[in-house]
Parts: C-alpha cells; structure tokens; sequence
C-alpha cells in the first residue's frame, strides 16, 4: 500500500470504439485509454456509458468483482450498474482491469495482490476528466463490488481528493489476511503457491499483510463512503462491512452502511440498493 501510495498515476488518451448498444436513454461504448504508474504504462479497455443529452454530466466509474480473467469479457460483472446509472444520467465507465478482455497483460498482478487494479481505476478517472466526453469533472465518483469495493478502498487511499464520493458493494475485507483465508488459502492453486513464496503465509508474516492491506490506511480516504451489504451474503461476509465501518469511523472518514435482506450477488434488493447509491451520490457530487 505504501508503494501505491508513493507512486505517480496518470490516465490519458481514452478512445471511444464500436458502440454497443442505443437506447434513448444512452449510448454505450467500448472504449480504451492509457494507465501509466511511474515508469510502467498499459493499454486498459472498458465499456462506456454516455446519457442521451448535452450534458456535462456526472460520472461514476466502476470496478467489477472477480471474474477469472480466463474467461473475462469486456465489461462483464457490472452492465445492471452501468444501465441505471446512465438511465438516471451518469456517465459510467466500466473498467477491465490490466489481464482482462483486451487491457495489457501484467503477470506480476496476483503477486502483487492486485494493487494494478487501483491504479487503472485512478487512471480511468484521469482520462475521463481529459477526454472530450461531455462529463462534468467535479462530479465523478467511484463504485466497486466484492473485489471492486478493496479496488476502490485502496484507490481512494492512493490518491485522496479524486473523486467526491464512493460506494462499496459487497466489498471484500479492509484486511488483506481475511481475503487470503476466504478466497485463496481454501484453492491451494498455483496463485496461493506463488503468494505464499513471495510474501509468506499471514501468520507467518503478519506485518507484510497488514501493510497490503487497506484498514491501517483508511485515516487517509477524504471522500464519504458509502457501505451496502446484504445481511444473507456468504461469500463476503456482513461482519467485514461492520469492521471496515468501524474502522473508517475510528479513522475519522465520513461512511454509512446500509443493509439490504439479499445475498452477494443483489437479486431482489438490486432495484432498492441501486437507488439508494445513487440518491447517495446526488447529494454528495450536487447539482
């Protein structure tokens, strides 16, 4: 976290290609633009949705959950979130992540606990603001789910005072030790083996661990943060959104959680949980 912290990130050259879809209400895109951290930059692709209208309007941009990037697709894991938000008027840009559908390759980036993926989500910020889509730069926010959501934490916390607002669907742990024994300790694959070479287990290591990781660093997140998490979740589970509340609370970081009866995945409280993150960031980015 300290490196990503300490590094320069920058987002430039976004380019709007085929559109995918045409409704009245929006018109999306599959677009590309450039993520440059210190000496290294990527190619990183996504779907952009643009409202119907002159604009400029606000913006979120979103960081999906994981999906193994095998059999990733360009703009998978989030079109619910990316069709309401532009029906409502926000430009949402889905971003693919580095290793994902047509984003340059990073094979350090298990290894490195993913933190590349934070820095794309800055970058995109970036090059939305310098592109000549018609957004309004002091209104963009971030959202992630699962996976996305510690993207996002870790994100806010590398650049404080990117955005106006965030939310955090279903998000993974703030520590990173949680995430290792929910999701890669019980695999045993190839990734786990290559993790632990590298960093060692995290009661071997615990200080390594808790350094990756978000909650020691949450004092630095500038932005209100917006919590939602369903109350049945067995993937992500709710006790990690209580932890990580209280811990920005401690940490002085203005946050809300709100609970919704739904599993990980948000099936019947979707349409509820949706309007309330974006009822969330009309009063945070104004009018």
């Amino acid at each position: 976290m300290a490196a990503l912290k300490a590094a320069t990130h920058d987002g430039s050259q976004l380019r709007l290609g085929a559109v995918r879809e045409r409704t009245s209400a929006y018109t999306s895109f599959d677009v590309s633009y450039r993520a440059t951290t210190g000496p290294r930059s990527f190619t990183i692709t996504g779907v952009l949705n643009v409202p119907t209208g002159r604009g400029p309007f606000p913006a979120v941009v979103l960081a999906h959950g994981y999906i193994d990037p095998a059999y990733y697709v360009r703009g998978q894991g989030m079109t619910r979130e990316r069709g309401v938000f532009a029906s409502r008027g926000y430009v949402a840009l889905h971003v693919d992540y580095r290793g994902h559908a047509e984003s340059t390759d990073d094979p350090r980036s298990d290894r490195n606990l993913r933190l590349g993926y934070s820095a794309d989500l800055i970058a995109a910020v970036k090059a939305l603001r310098a592109s000549d889509v018609p957004v309004d730069a002091d209104r963009i926010a971030l959202m992630g789910r699962s996976m996305g959501g510690g993207v996002v934490m870790k994100a806010l916390i590398a650049e404080p005072g990117l955005v106006r607002a965030a939310a955090l669907w279903a998000s993974v742990s703030s520590l990173e030790a949680q995430n290792f024994d929910q999701f890669i300790r019980p695999d045993g694959d190839s990734r786990a083996e290559a993790l632990v070479r590298a960093h060692g287990l995290p009661e071997d290591q615990p200080a390594f661990w808790r350094a990756a990781s978000a909650r020691p660093y949450l004092g630095e997140i500038t932005e209100p943060v917006l919590l939602v998490h369903g109350r049945f979740d067995d993937t992500c589970p709710p006790r990690w959104a209580r932890a990580t509340q209280s811990a920005m609370r401690r940490a002085g970081v203005e946050s809300t959680l709100e609970w919704y009866d739904d599993g990980h995945a948000f099936g019947p409280a979707f349409p509820a949980a949706m309007d309330r993150t974006i009822r969330y960031f009309d009063r945070q980015l104004g009018g």
